[in-house]
């Protein structure tokens, strides 16, 4: 426990944390690399580079540092970092070297504003919100191992399927090597796949939405593939579309995350999602289909047309039975898709249709997508007086804040 003049040291830090928190993540990364470049084939790459790993641990500290005397106010955020930590494989042997790193940070940014009581405060908070992530994990790892099908850290799967879904994207369908079980998932999980790919020094690891219901002897994930090689997340991504086949071996972490749905409410269900957003959507759909075949769902999806959109064939099959309903938003419709009527909607999302055509008093709301795409669904919601507690959302990478 953290005694109340140290409570009261790292409280008066908050403000220079809101200030200047990403310029000390960012020192935090470079040194922690350049002491510990092994770690680069845990981190994401490319979130590295685009700065969304520093903004995010960013907001994390300074969360912490809000509330130092009350870390049960955080403890969602905790246990959605610790998902994140568990399907990575960070281990208690990783967090001295990440609160040596960050307090280094702080000193060199903050110079002589980084009193040694400062420094010294932090190194007692550090600890204990270091206990408790270790602690959570600790859990989530024992029952990852522990459970039916389960394992520890990454197992050996094979591709034994590889479907094209669009022009972006390609669908893999994954086997356990060893033939035996595999761990069942809540629909909206992801699994973190590993990856050696000729010519990188680093392992890069991503993670991916299972995008079939669970129960299957199987897993799927429908990757998309990003523009470009020489980004991380588009190398990443056009290996797997284009050097990896069928038969070959893929290292695959078990289930994590908690965005998922709740199949112990009966309410009606409406899923938005936008482009590749569609995956954790479709486990979803395809999962109350199967279990809950008297609760009505409402699929929305939005693309920008008919080339790039994915599983369409699945929803549509679907949206044959009494209690589905699907809508698709094409803001960028080829002669193709008017001609054979592929979409409902020409545009976007907007809050007057979601006021108009769906159950906004008593339904709940999950989506994922581009980052517009999910601020603006949020926003409208928000606006037409849904509460908060009916309101999910998924970020693909770390976690953001749809009210910037």
């Amino acid at each position: 426990m953290l005694n109340q003049k140290t409570i009261e040291i790292i409280k008066s830090t908050v403000p220079v944390l809101e200030k200047h928190g990403e310029t000390i993540t960012t020192r935090f990364y470079q040194l922690m690399f350049g002491n510990h470049p092994e770690l680069l084939n845990i981190f994401n790459h490319a979130n590295q580079k685009q700065g969304k790993q520093q903004k995010a641990l960013a907001g994390t500290v300074y969360a912490a540092a809000m509330y130092i005397d009350n870390l049960e106010a955080i403890l969602p955020v905790v246990k959605q970092i610790a998902h994140k930590h568990r399907s990575l494989g960070i281990k208690p042997e990783h967090y001295p070297i990440v609160g040596k790193h960050l307090l280094l940070a702080i000193k060199d940014v903050l110079g002589e504003a980084a009193t040694d009581e400062i420094i010294d405060a932090w190194g007692q908070a550090y600890a204990v919100i270091a206990d408790a992530f270790i602690s959570v994990e600790a859990e989530m790892y024992d029952e990852a191992a522990n459970r039916q099908g389960g394992w520890d850290g990454f197992r050996n799967f094979v591709v034994d399927r590889k479907v094209v879904e669009s022009d972006v994207i390609t669908s893999f369908y994954l086997m356990p090597k060893d033939n035996r079980g595999i761990a069942d998932f809540i629909p909206g999980q992801y699994i973190s796949i590993k990856l050696e790919i000729a010519g990188e020094k680093y392992t890069h690891i991503r993670q991916y939405s299972l995008s079939d219901a669970p129960g299957k002897d199987y897993y799927r994930v429908s990757v998309k593939r990003e523009a470009g090689t020489a980004n991380p997340d588009g190398m990443v991504s056009n290996y797997l579309h284009d050097g990896v086949n069928v038969g070959d071996v893929l290292k695959v972490s078990a289930p994590a995350g908690d965005f998922v749905l709740d199949t112990e409410k009966n309410t009606p269900v409406v899923l938005l999602s936008g482009g590749v957003g569609l995956t954790p959507m479709m486990s979803m759909l395809k999962t109350i289909v199967e279990i809950q075949s008297e609760r009505s769902v409402t699929f929305v999806h939005a693309a920008a047309n008919g080339n790039v959109h994915a599983l369409r064939g699945e929803v549509e099959d679907l949206s044959k039975l009494e209690n589905v309903t699907s809508y698709f938003f094409y803001d960028s419709p080829t002669e193709e898709d008017r001609r054979n009527n592929r979409f409902d909607v020409e545009g976007y999302v907007t809050r007057e249709w979601l006021k108009e055509k769906l159950s906004i008093t008593d339904a709940d709301f999950y989506f994922c997508g581009p980052v517009p795409f999910m601020k603006a669904v949020n926003r409208s919601l928000l606006e037409l007086g849904v509460r908060e507690e009916r309101i999910h959302f998924e970020f693909f990478g770390p976690k953001g804040n749809l009210e910037e």
